[in-house]
């Protein structure tokens, strides 16, 4: 037996009753009285309507208890290392007093800035060497802003 669907409150069209209604761009609307037909004409909303099935299940009525309640699943949190620091390296720097914490790391803070500073004075000592090489090699020629610039000399101005 073939039944078809309220359209409005979504119940059971059994045959032989019920109300089509086609509209005018050819969509078909099937009614179980003229009570779903009327709201429907009215452009009530059937989910605000309390005897609607989609009312019904968009507030959850007359489900059944044997549908038990979707289990959530828990997160497990897991600990884990770090490129380059294990996880019981961690929890050992976590285990430690604020106090030794603080100290290890004023001392590691020192460290890095002794090496910036030895290396920034290589450095310099390599740069004051290469710059003493570099007058040496070079003959000390005094330039003109405007030799520097590319402009003629006076020997090069006569030639022309």
């Amino acid at each position: 037996m073939r039944t078809y669907d309220d359209t409005f409150s979504g119940e059971k069209i059994y045959p032989g009753k019920g109300k089509l209604y086609v509209r005018g761009d050819s969509k078909v609307f099937r009614f179980q009285n003229g009570k779903t037909e009327s709201l429907f004409l009215q452009r009530k909303n059937p989910r605000r309507i309390a005897w609607t099935t989609l009312y019904r299940r968009q507030h959850r009525k007359g489900i059944s208890e044997e549908i038990a309640k979707k289990r959530t699943r828990r997160t497990v949190k897991q600990q884990r290392g770090i490129v380059g620091a294990p996880i019981e390296m961690i929890k050992d720097r976590r285990a430690q007093r604020p106090e030794a914490r603080e100290a290890a790391r004023k001392e590691a803070i020192a460290k890095g800035k002794e090496k910036k500073s030895e290396s920034e004075s290589k450095k310099k000592m390599e740069k004051a060497k290469s710059a003493a090489a570099g007058a040496k090699g070079q003959a000390q020629r005094i330039q003109s802003k405007q030799g520097a610039k590319g402009a003629p000399t006076k020997v090069q101005a006569k030639t022309r």
